[in-house]
């Protein structure tokens, strides 16, 4: 039992855990899905979708941008929104390699 991590995780862990933290809400995968490869949707955009007011859409958005998983640009008086699929591959490998050194025997053969 490793119960050195029953306090506080390591550190090189919390940006990997902040994307499994934001992407563990359904609205949030929700939007996320709605990306299309190199796309930009506004709040407006996104929020003429979801039975959410405005602000839910935003608050949703910022947490999704604040841990990486999507980046804004200003447009006049818009933001528009795009998927940075870099970030969660990375969590997603930092999870397989975890696994792989953590338990060889069962994740064996499963290594692309």
């Amino acid at each position: 039992m490793k119960i050195c991590f029953t306090r506080d995780l390591p550190q090189d862990w919390l940006p990997i855990a902040g994307v499994f933290a934001a992407l563990g809400d359904p609205w949030r995968q929700k939007i996320l899905l709605l990306f299309e490869a190199g796309e930009e949707l506004s709040i407006k955009d996104i929020a003429c979708l979801f039975p959410l007011s405005r602000t839910a859409i935003v608050h949703h958005l910022q947490v999704l941008e604040r841990e990486g998983i999507l980046a804004s640009r200003r447009l006049g008086k818009s933001s528009l929104y795009s998927v940075r699929p870099a970030v969660v591959l990375a969590a997603l490998q930092a999870l397989r390699d975890y696994i792989h050194t953590a338990f060889p025997e069962t994740a064996e053969g499963t290594r692309p």
